[in-house]
């Protein structure tokens, strides 16, 4: 038989080995396209129990695919793809203030069930519209108001995973007498955490000590967040969160929720000189806004350019309305250029006067710096700048004429209090290539997706992105930051890691993968094991 017909033979769900699904399963948003062997849709958790013993006895990986917006080729494998979205999606129940779903809901569908109950899951991506809540929780997924609310792991209550046995178990905090009750057990689950705990007990502080110095990272395994000695919590579910499906495959959530606060006004800021942006994002921090996002001029210029195709994301058809809300920008050309990075403060709470009051004091503290100001009270005025910062990926991929958005540096974070001395080195360091870029991102908390638009077919590509990448990912290691923010390792930076963390933090994530995955059937060649060498090979050529 072949791989077709042993995989039919042994699962409800579908095999797609046609050429059109296994092409569409080649590619995600990253620079990367792997063609797999099969494609499967397993039908329940029967099925991924079947395939986990057929990988396993067979010697085949298996790689879970979601949305498909990964930017760092997480989701691409050559061997067999599990895509997950055609069965596992569904909310199961809400209660509460949490919710129970299947890996492959989409974001939009839960924050559809979540509004008219007045709930939240705050952790969402700027792709929130495309993207499925387990790619969030296998990239351990940030955005725009992870400055008040944190990362996707913060939120993750409970995870059924399937584990390298073919049995599927639930992780959840435990107490210490629960760790002790789990570390008694006589079977695997028990090996599990018997092995895990030794590992992070035996290396605590070194561990601790490799806790990057910013408010998010996906870079890695989170072991420092697994075992709490102070407050007596081991939780594995922060493990799981960010580990790109290497260790196992999610089969259902539980998510904590939040209410939203209920009134919003944004200011915006415009800066000519990137000099004083420490200063003035230590002030604006002062008045604690919920969402502190940035664009650069590339992506305002993009934005300007294509007025439809924002229209569309906008879902306006009024183009005078649309214009006359760019005359601030209009006007700032005519006065002297477009500003080098546009900053949205958004501050909220539960009444208009107190949001009113915040907004009016950060604008008096920012007077004695050369800002120009905009407040905005308007949900519709306001929207036009979330989708410019939200869609400046998918501008740029796809009105790139002859080049292509090239995500390869696109998610460094330091801490904020660099940033006057970080970005005048970074983009020091950006003016020695010929590129046309975009800088986007979440200024609060330091971290920036940087994309440039490149010709993939050209003969220096691969040795532009390693060269590059090495400057900049030292830069941003000189300063204590992460080389992954929010967007994960994948095919991209897992062969980063031992750099970033050194030798013996990276022998200990190679020894927390043998731990759950000694086959290495889960995800092989991403966190650990990677090859720059390997990878290359699968960059796009068109």
């Amino acid at each position: 038989m072949n791989l077709t017909e042993d995989l039919k033979n042994i699962l409800a769900g579908e095999v797609d080995d046609s050429e059109s699904g296994r092409q569409a399963a080649s590619r995600d948003a990253s620079l990367f396209s792997a063609t797999p062997k099969a494609v499967v849709f397993p039908r329940h958790v029967q099925d991924i129990s079947a395939l986990v013993h057929f990988a396993t006895r067979h010697k085949r990986s298996l790689t879970v695919r979601s949305g498909g917006t990964d930017m760092s080729g997480g989701p691409l494998g050559h061997d067999i793809v599990v895509a997950m979205p055609k069965h596992f999606n569904r909310i199961h129940e809400i209660k509460n203030h949490t919710v129970t779903v299947d890996p492959c809901v989409w974001y939009r569908d839960l924050e559809a069930a979540l509004a008219p109950k007045n709930l939240l899951l705050p952790t969402y991506p700027a792709s929130k519209d495309i993207c499925t809540v387990g790619g969030m929780v296998a990239n351990n997924s940030a955005g725009e108001k992870t400055l008040s609310y944190g990362e996707t792991a913060d939120y993750v209550r409970t995870l059924h995973i399937a584990l390298s046995d073919g049995q599927e178990y639930m992780f959840e905090a435990l107490s210490r007498s629960e760790l002790d009750a789990k570390l008694s057990q006589d079977n695997f689950e028990g090996e599990i955490y018997r092995r895990t705990f030794k590992l992070i007990e035996d290396n605590y502080d070194v561990i601790q000590r490799a806790r990057p110095n910013v408010s998010k990272n996906s870079a890695g395994y989170a072991l420092w967040d697994v075992w709490n000695r102070e407050r007596q919590i081991f939780d594995l579910t922060r493990l799981f969160s960010g580990s790109q499906g290497t260790l196992g495959i999610i089969t259902n959530i539980t998510f904590g929720l939040v209410t939203p606060r209920p009134h919003s006004q944004m200011l915006v800021l415009f800066l000519r000189d990137l000099a004083p942006l420490a200063e003035i994002v230590k002030t604006v921090l002062t008045y604690a806004p919920e969402s502190f996002e940035s664009y650069d001029d590339h992506t305002l210029r993009l934005a300007i350019r294509f007025l439809p195709a924002l229209m569309r994301k906008m879902k306006t058809r009024n183009l005078l309305s649309l214009l006359l809300s760019f005359a601030p920008e209009f006007k700032m050309v005519l006065t002297g250029g477009l500003p080098q990075l546009v900053l949205l403060a958004e501050f909220t709470g539960h009444e208009p006067q107190e949001i009113a009051q915040r907004v009016q004091a950060a604008q008096a503290a920012l007077r004695h710096f050369a800002v120009q100001m905009y407040p905005i009270s308007s949900p519709a005025e306001a929207s036009k700048y979330w989708t410019i910062r939200r869609e400046s990926f998918n501008l740029l991929r796809e009105h790139a004429q002859g080049a292509h958005a090239a995500p390869f540096i696109d998610d460094i974070i330091v801490n904020p209090q660099y940033l006057p001395e970080f970005l005048p080195r970074l983009n020091e360091i950006l003016s020695h290539y010929d590129l046309t870029y975009t800088i986007a991102g979440h200024v609060g908390d330091g971290n920036f997706h940087i994309i440039p638009l490149m010709d993939v077919s050209r003969p220096d590509f691969a040795e532009t992105i390693e060269k590059l990448s090495n400057e900049v990912y030292d830069l941003v290691l000189e300063y204590k930051g992460s080389a992954a923010a929010e967007h994960n390792d994948g095919l991209i930076r897992s062969h980063y890691l031992k750099k970033m963390f050194g030798e013996q933090i990276y022998n200990l994530f190679v020894e927390t993968k043998n731990i759950f995955d000694p086959n290495n059937i889960f995800n092989p060649g991403k966190k650990v094991g990677a090859d720059w060498e390997k990878a290359k090979k699968y960059l796009i050529k068109n």
